[in-house]
């Protein structure tokens, strides 16, 4: 445990780790860790120093992109991330630990022998031993017992040993196993009278996301590229890996917004704060709004009856229209009567959902209103003509019947020079119907020139 120097990677990167000593004063901080960068091309150059606070044997691994040094005196290691922002005074970065210096965990030997001997207990192996001989980047060895093991860092104890939010978000996004540990923290942070301020929350998101928005857009590079064929001719392009440290709007809705929503403990504008808090972060970071999270506001805002709140998003356009938006608002008509109106002005701004206005204005029987729409954008002289008059004569409105059919007529009149229907488009009913109730006489009459 007194080697103090080694070759190591991190981060993708080549680095010389070496151990310092200062000399035994009063003033003397300790022992400390020198990183020196070994870059491709180029001289070596010192970037981060890990300050370790005291003196003593040490021995260090490399695991996860993380720098552990290992104190024999005390029994205990402690972890340092050099991704994570420290001391910077122009030439060289200083970091302290991450988390307060911890233990490995024990490890028991299991007693070999015999069948009535084995239910012994088993030996607890010795500690942070001087016959333990530590190689790179992740393996010890107890020379003394024979045994050889991986050291491993695990994620889920870290999170009560650091209360800060963001610095635990920086700290887990570059670990490999993350994110169901992440989640887990966005779970909790979010839930319990010890829930996180606004504020707290917005920092996670924005990590999040700006995570997200990073990978959407090498994806979209590499696309690019292979679509032009640059991936044949350059073989340093390579499709970006989805880390784990990807966590998307799909994750987040499953794991913890569909289940925050679902706590009756917790205050509902809360909830909603939380909810738009995380879509104005993915705008933020433009990444498109999957319509099921607006749908999840919208549902959130009826069941706790903030209607005016949700009048008030709608308004403004806080959710973003669209189609399957605009068809949970006409859902929600029984319990919030406006919506209906919300609905159709929403189909109107997306003028690519005229079929699915005329048909709403159809089941609410306004068949007048439909036709008068379809003539504002232009599409009346395709429209079928069975359609509304099978509308209007459900409405028990003869009036209404009549003044259909008449425009059909007209419309018949003046595309083809003759008011009546072709067979093909199978309105003998209603013409039957027509005169039935109105006569033979009040039928068009071909118009010659």
């Amino acid at each position: 445990m007194r080697d103090s120097c080694l070759f190591s990677g991190s981060y993708g990167q080549l680095y010389v780790l070496f151990l310092r000593h200062h000399a035994r004063a009063a003033s003397s901080a300790g022992a400390e860790v020198v990183l020196y960068h070994l870059p491709r091309e180029g001289a070596c150059k010192k970037t981060h120093i890990l300050k370790l606070g005291r003196t003593g044997k040490f021995a260090l691994n490399v695991v996860d992109n993380l720098v552990v040094v290992h104190h024999q005196d005390t029994e205990t290691s402690v972890i340092f991330d050099i991704k994570l922002r420290g001391e910077f005074d122009g030439t060289v970065t200083f970091h302290h630990p991450v988390l307060p210096a911890r233990s490995i965990q024990p490890y028991q030997i299991p007693v070999a022998g015999p069948a009535p001997v084995t239910s012994q207990s088993p030996v607890p192996c010795k500690l942070y031993s001087s016959s333990w001989i530590v190689f790179q980047p992740d393996i010890i060895i107890s020379a003394s017992q024979g045994y050889l093991w991986n050291l491993q860092v695990k994620l889920q104890p870290i999170v009560n040993l650091l209360p800060d939010k963001g610095r635990l978000m920086d700290f887990l996004l570059q670990r490999k196993e993350c994110k169901r540990v992440i989640l887990a923290v966005c779970s909790q942070m979010l839930s319990g009278p010890d829930r996180a301020a606004l504020p707290v929350v917005a920092t996670v998101f924005d990590k999040l996301n700006q995570e997200c928005k990073r990978y959407l857009d090498a994806e979209q590079s590499y696309a690019a590229a292979a679509e032009a064929g640059q991936s044949r001719c350059s073989p340093l392009l390579r499709r970006p890996m989805r880390t784990q440290a990807v966590i998307d709007q799909s994750d987040m809705y499953t794991h913890v917004l569909s289940a925050l929503t679902e706590k009756k403990e917790t205050p509902p504008k809360f909830v909603v704060a939380v909810l738009m808090e995380y879509i104005r972060s993915l705008n933020q970071f433009q990444v498109p709004v999957q319509h099921y999270l607006h749908e999840l506001v919208i549902k959130t805002l009826v069941q706790h009856n903030l209607f005016y709140t949700l009048h008030q998003l709608l308004q403004y356009h806080v959710l973003s229209d669209s189609k399957p938006l605009a068809c949970l608002l006409l859902s929600l008509e029984s319990f919030y009567p406006p919506a209906h109106q919300l609905s159709l002005d929403m189909l109107k701004r997306l003028s690519t959902a005229n079929d699915e206005i005329v048909e709403v204005l159809l089941s609410k029987h306004q068949v007048l209103a439909a036709l008068r729409f379809l003539r504002g954008v232009g599409g009346h002289d395709s429209v079928s003509a069975r359609k509304f008059l099978d509308a209007a004569k459900q409405t028990e409105d003869r009036m209404l019947f009549y003044t259909i059919f008449r425009f059909f007529e007209q419309r018949n009149q003046r595309l083809r020079g003759n008011p009546s229907f072709t067979p093909g488009e199978h309105c003998e009913e209603h013409v039957a119907f027509f005169k039935q109730v109105f006569g033979d006489q009040a039928l068009m009459r071909p118009t010659t020139f």
